[in-house]
């Protein structure tokens, strides 16, 4: 009977790399995965394109995952995101960096870095036992012995815990790991969604719903005063906002909410200042005195967000622009870099990109 020194519990992108990198070490490997495919998370990343990391430096990253992030120097100070970027192409995965430091693979397909996640085990002969999960880890005399997997019993001298967290349990990420963890004696903190959408609890949205922002920038607000902001892209969705920047900021969002009032403001027009915005207003008013003021909007918004944006300042659709006013035009200019979102809440826990 196959006895191998060290299993790896959980077929995605963390157990397929332990499992290569304890083989290329001399090791026998066995990974059990209670799926029947492999890597099931990784293929949906960046909606199946395969967004592997980002550019950004230590530094950014550590901040990304504030307050917990300074845990993770260690780590990255040994493994980073070039090291990362080198181990994938030069295992035949080309990649390419895109806007905001995104990278993906020259092909646009996260399968291709499954596959090459599944040549790395195969080259050191690891073993795969697809539809095994894991019911429990065994110990005896203070040291894994091996684990418990469809009533049978598979000896190892180590074990690696690599089954993810408790979001998209369709991949097959159910907390199976907190679980066994917990069954060891360690202590379980919390689990909180990270990188999950948001809701709102205005009702305008619903009418922007699949609407994408680029080159905009969100700001979140803690009982009124600044905490963070992102820029990049976002989309409008039927129950609140979403895209990269958003999912970026929610992580902080879900530990501000039990502390008071949070809201996300956009600003449409990061580049500006408020008295350039405001130039520019009286620019396209001017040049345009007999259009409505939604038809002069059109050159400064998405069609589709014009109505909400006049409703919420309070200026009638079709107001001429010479009959515009002052305080009119003042309020158009203030929404157009402080157009706010109050953050009722955010999605269910199996919607999160990860867990935290």
């Amino acid at each position: 009977m196959y006895s191998p020194g060290v299993i790896v519990i959980g077929g995605g992108a963390s157990g397929l790399m332990a499992a290569g990198r304890a083989a290329e070490m001399g090791a026998r490997v066995l990974l059990l995965e209670k799926m029947p495919r492999l890597g099931l998370k990784l293929g949906l990343t960046g909606k199946g394109r395969g967004n592997l990391t980002n550019q950004g430096d230590i530094q950014t990253f550590i901040q990304s995952y504030a307050p917990d992030g300074k845990f993770l120097r260690n780590c990255f100070a040994r493994f980073f995101n070039q090291d990362l970027m080198d181990f994938f192409e030069t295992r035949g995965v080309p990649l390419t960096v895109e806007r905001g430091g995104r990278v993906f693979p020259v092909s646009d397909r996260a399968l291709d870095l499954v596959s090459a996640l599944l040549r790395y085990g195969q080259q050191g002969r690891v073993r795969i036992a697809k539809e095994h999960p894991v019911e429990k880890i065994e110990i005896g005399n203070g040291a894994v012995t091996g684990v418990w997997s469809r009533g049978r019993f598979f000896e190892a001298q180590a074990v690696v815990l690599a089954t993810g967290g408790a979001s998209y349990p369709q991949t097959g990420s159910t907390g199976d790991g907190y679980r066994l963890a917990r069954s060891l004696g360690h202590t379980i903190m919390p689990v909180r969604p990270y990188l999950i959408p948001l809701v709102t609890g205005e009702d305008g949205v619903t009418g922007l719903q699949g609407l994408s922002l680029k080159n905009v920038r969100a700001t979140l607000y803690l009982k009124g005063v600044k905490d963070q902001s992102e820029f990049g892209e976002m989309i409008f969705t039927h129950f609140g906002l979403s895209g990269p920047i958003i999912l970026t900021l929610s992580g902080r969002v879900v530990d501000c909410l039990p502390k008071g009032k949070v809201e996300v403001s956009l600003n449409m027009k990061p580049a500006l200042t408020a008295e350039q915005i405001d130039l520019r207003l009286q620019r396209e008013f001017q040049e345009n005195p007999l259009k409505g003021a939604a038809s002069v909007l059109k050159n400064l918004l998405p069609s589709r967000m014009v109505p909400v944006f006049l409703s919420r300042a309070d200026v009638s659709a079709d107001k001429k622009s010479n009959q515009i006013t002052s305080g009119e035009r003042n309020r158009i200019r203030n929404l157009l870099s402080d157009f706010r979102f109050t953050i009722q809440g955010h999605r269910p826990l199996d919607e999160a990109i990860i867990t935290a």
